[in-house]
């Protein structure tokens, strides 16, 4: 078995896809810490009228420097979901496919939610089962361990019974390839180069959301994906 790994980001890029399709399981890193400063996983970038849209989903994170991802609570002072559904309805209400996938997202902004994780895989299991995705993620949390880095994934290709690892060519730089080869879990390294499709809104804008490509190439999307990268000998 083939796995790979990837923090619950929030809304992701397609890139995160083209893993999970090149995979037979991906393992979503749900108890890792929490990145310090700006991060994939409480906001994204898509697009409108006046070029990048940001959508952030504002969290707690006085007094919380260390938390991990799985423990990130929602900060609800403001009606952020309001905020959200409006932006993504003005950007992309003359979309291909924004009727098609509308009341999906009506209904997510419509809900409260306290838990930053629990609405990250709301959207990740959406998105996946839209991009033809067919094998549910997996939660690093499941399989309990204090092992850091290399260590760690390791550990999780051992408790899945993976004996092959994906990951990006450029990660060599810091993973301890020596350890994956004393386990007998062998290193598949990939290059990915974000596709161009159509979009709304003039120029083109690269590594956006998956969601601007599914709003706008619709049950195309798998496919443009899969298409966008290519293994290369570890």
């Amino acid at each position: 078995m083939m796995i790979a790994c990837h923090q619950p980001n929030f809304m992701p890029w397609p890139g995160l896809f083209y893993k999970a399709m090149q995979a037979e399981q991906m393992v979503l890193l749900d108890d890792v810490q929490f990145p310090l400063g700006g991060s994939w996983v409480n906001r994204n970038r898509l697009k409108n009228d006046q070029g990048e849209l940001w959508l952030t989903v504002p969290v707690w994170k006085r007094g919380r420097s260390l938390q991990r991802i799985d423990r990130v609570e929602i900060c609800n002072e403001e009606n952020w979901q309001k905020k959200h559904f409006s932006s993504l309805d003005h950007a992309y209400k003359n979309a291909p496919y924004w009727g098609e996938h509308s009341q999906f997202f009506r209904e997510m902004y419509n809900k409260s939610w306290r838990g930053l994780l629990e609405l990250n895989l709301t959207i990740l299991d959406y998105l996946r089962i839209s991009l033809g995705v067919e094998h549910p993620f997996l939660h690093s949390s499941k399989f309990a361990s204090d092992a850091k880095g290399s260590q760690r994934l390791v550990y999780i290709c051992q408790a899945v019974g993976a004996s092959k690892y994906l990951t990006v060519a450029s990660s060599h730089k810091y993973l301890d390839e020596a350890l994956f080869h004393h386990h007998g879990i062998q290193l598949i390294y990939y290059k990915y180069e974000p596709p161009t499709y159509p979009q709304l809104w003039g120029d083109f804008i690269a590594t956006l959301s998956v969601l601007d490509l599914l709003l706008t190439c619709g049950p195309k999307s798998g496919g443009i994906i899969s298409q966008a990268g290519w293994l290369v000998q570890s």
